[in-house]
């Protein structure tokens, strides 16, 4: 299995102590070493690194932890391939453009027997998981010929990823740089971080930060993740089926498949 990480804030803010933590888990602490990447939006751009490489090694994950890029909305992964060779165009996450929006979805499970529909978006490479997210963005625009408001978007979103669940496991994070979609089928943790901030100290690595003195005391910041990155803090587990809707950090829309 893979591990996701997330993002989701009023304000542009960095994610370095939470990447830190999760490149840990490629080839550190856990064994998914094959492959990672981060997407980071920043307006309707998206700054996505990629690596084939093992997070634990790789010189543009470290790059990352010294170089503070802040988003309001980030989606992140670290892979341990079941489906698909282990090379770049296999590397989470993956983007596609939609109503002149970068669309970004990073998967943790494994799809079997599982058909995409459409042919507008395709996989350019071999994973079960691009090949949901072509099939996703292909539902959406045959629904949907220009941009909707994410309320009439969201049975679209809820009812590919029930879908998809009947093939096998599909816990994601989906964007468009404005909201953040997550569903879980198996494992996925939150936390929303808002005054009075404080200390917090990653579980992978001895590297601890106090929220404090970095944020003021009007910012919301959510991190997701597939299991919980810090050690004195509490995380929320999210129940087998369900999915949430964040935007600025807040919860805006939660359901069962």
């Amino acid at each position: 299995m893979c591990e996701l990480l997330g993002m989701s804030a009023n304000v542009p803010t960095d994610i370095v102590f939470s990447f830190t933590g999760l490149m840990q888990r490629g080839g550190g602490s856990g064994p998914h070493r094959d492959g990672w990447g981060v997407g980071f939006y920043e307006g309707r751009g998206l700054r996505l690194f990629q690596d084939p490489q093992a997070s634990i090694d790789s010189e543009v994950a470290r790059l990352l932890t010294r170089y503070p890029i802040k988003s309001e909305v980030v989606i992140g992964h670290v892979r341990q391939a079941n489906v698909g060779t282990v090379c770049l165009a296999n590397t989470h996450p993956f983007s596609r453009e939609l109503w002149g929006r970068n669309w970004c979805f990073a998967h943790n499970g494994q799809l079997s027997d599982f058909t995409p529909l459409g042919s507008f978006y395709r996989p350019v490479g071999d994973t079960d998981s691009e090949a949901a997210f072509c099939d996703l963005l292909n539902r959406v625009r045959a629904a949907f010929a220009e941009p909707v408001a994410w309320g009439r978007l969201l049975p679209v979103l809820v009812e590919a990823a029930s879908h998809y669940r009947r093939h096998g496991v599909f816990n994601c994070l989906l964007s468009d740089g404005d909201w953040l979609f997550t569903c879980c089928t198996s494992k996925l943790a939150w936390i929303t971080r808002r005054a009075p901030f404080g200390p917090a100290c990653l579980r992978d690595v001895d590297v601890s930060v106090d929220f404090g003195s970095e944020t003021t005391p009007d910012d919301v910041v959510t991190v997701i993740a597939t299991e919980a990155l810090t050690s004195n803090e509490r995380w929320q587990c999210y129940q087998p089926g369900e999915w949430r809707l964040w935007q600025r950090g807040e919860c805006l829309a939660t359901g069962q498949l």
